[in-house]
């Protein structure tokens, strides 16, 4: 692969991801807003209700722009001191951190967030999404294209908990 292909097939990849992440995004804040008023308390994931996933969301946002400048420095994401499983604890602490009553600024904090960590990565270098730095957790390689590869994911599973919950509600 010539050097031309492969910065082509990396700029490639960054927008896959980029437009992977705005899509989910827009589908998780659609399906919450249209869940009956009454639905967006009831828990439905775990301990959380759509309120709190919000929140969950959005503490996300703001954790990958924290890491995503550690790891432009060489330094492990300090989210990592926090690992349990799936991250409950630090689940928890954003959820409280980040939660809102009230559903309309949780859905704009949402968009908000999610603009900010966007146009940071908007910033980066093609080169500097999959750098490998040197820096590892738990024998991974961690990049800041596969941290935010890993947010779209969860968010991926996140619309599918949102779906589902709403199915399953009184018509």
């Amino acid at each position: 692969m010539t050097h031309r292909t492969a910065e082509t097939a990396s700029a490639r990849k960054k927008q896959a991801l980029l437009a992977g992440l705005i899509d989910v995004r827009a589908r998780i804040l659609n399906a919450a807003a249209s869940l009956p008023a009454k639905s967006r308390s009831q828990i439905f994931l775990g301990t959380w209700n759509v309120r709190d996933l919000l929140a969950h969301l959005i503490g996300w946002d703001h954790t990958n722009l924290e890491a995503a400048d550690e790891a432009l420095q060489g330094r492990l994401p300090g989210f990592h001191q926090h690992a349990d499983r799936d991250w409950r604890s630090y689940n928890a602490t954003l959820v409280v951190r980040h939660g809102d009553q009230n559903f309309r600024r949780l859905l704009a904090s949402a968009r908000r967030s999610h603009r900010a960590l966007l146009e940071r990565v908007r910033a980066l270098s093609t080169e500097e999404m999959w750098k490998d730095r040197g820096i590892r957790f738990r024998g991974w390689t961690v990049t800041i294209g596969g941290l935010l590869d890993a947010e779209r994911r969860d968010e991926e599973k996140h619309w599918q908990q949102i779906v589902k919950f709403a199915r399953s509600l009184p018509r």
